[in-house]
């Protein structure tokens, strides 16, 4: 049987697998049961994100973005609605998930945003979870981050948060967004509320930046960029207690191994 790549798996998840294609994969997926549920979880993971995110692409432009897209002359007016509708136009194509972590602040540099983006959709798809928030528990967390290091090609490390009241649950692998793989890792605290450190390597040359800020309603995310490693903390967490966890993620990720 011909070789079956993980490309076209995701494929046929997300509905994009050309039609020549499906008869060999759904023969593939009868004879392999552990890929046939991958694929099966990825489609659900895909429905619950479109529950999440659709609705949000019915919302009005923010204020803040099209003043933004405005510029200062007041004697270029004629410009004015067309950069009203470009910022428009960029909301529509970029959909709700984009929309979502734009609204509230306009921050340039899609690179950290879409990071921020993606560690956000993946906290509120894996939280919820009561029977599999993980792939990989803690009770092997040696295999855990020896996998996921091997996976992104960089020696990762899981910080432990236990002062701060958090303890690491285990983790998980997640596709990312044209970089390769990125790793989850979730943390648990005594009342059952949770917070997911997502770790993404980067492409080279991209700069570094400091920490930021956004927050959706009660689910806020601090997120940079360190060297080749891209970093996001999220959780439905008050701001300044996010980022004193925050503070202490990133001051263990950054003592020397």
């Amino acid at each position: 049987m011909q070789a079956i790549s993980e490309a076209q798996l995701h494929a046929l998840a997300d509905d994009v697998l050309p039609e020549e294609q499906r008869a060999a994969i759904d023969a593939y997926l009868r004879a392999h049961p552990q890929d046939a549920a991958r694929v099966a979880a990825w489609r659900e993971q895909n429905r619950q994100l479109r529950a999440l995110f659709d609705p949000l692409q019915q919302e009005a432009v923010p204020p803040a973005l099209l003043q933004a897209a405005a510029p200062p002359a007041a004697n270029h007016g004629w410009y004015r609605p067309a950069m009203q509708a470009a910022a428009a136009v960029v909301l529509v194509f970029a959909g709700g998930m984009g929309g979502w972590l734009l609204r509230g602040s306009v921050t340039t540099g899609a690179n950290p945003i879409s990071l921020a983006r993606s560690a956000a959709i993946a906290h509120a798809v894996y939280t919820p979870e009561v029977r599999h928030p993980v792939e990989v528990g803690v009770e092997r967390e040696a295999h855990l981050v020896q996998w996921l290091s091997k996976r992104l090609g960089s020696t990762l490390q899981p910080p432990a948060l236990s002062p701060l009241g958090y303890h690491l649950i285990g983790g998980r692998l997640l596709p990312g967004d044209g970089d390769g793989p990125v790793a989850q890792f979730m943390y648990e605290e005594g009342t059952g509320k949770r917070l997911t450190l997502y770790v993404a390597k980067e492409r080279a040359g991209r700069q570094e930046t400091a920490f930021r800020y956004t927050q959706e309603k009660d689910l806020g995310v601090f997120y940079w960029i360190d060297g080749q490693m891209g970093y996001a903390l999220s959780a439905k967490l008050p701001k300044a207690e996010l980022g004193k966890i925050a503070d202490a993620v990133y001051a263990q990720l950054e003592q020397p191994r």
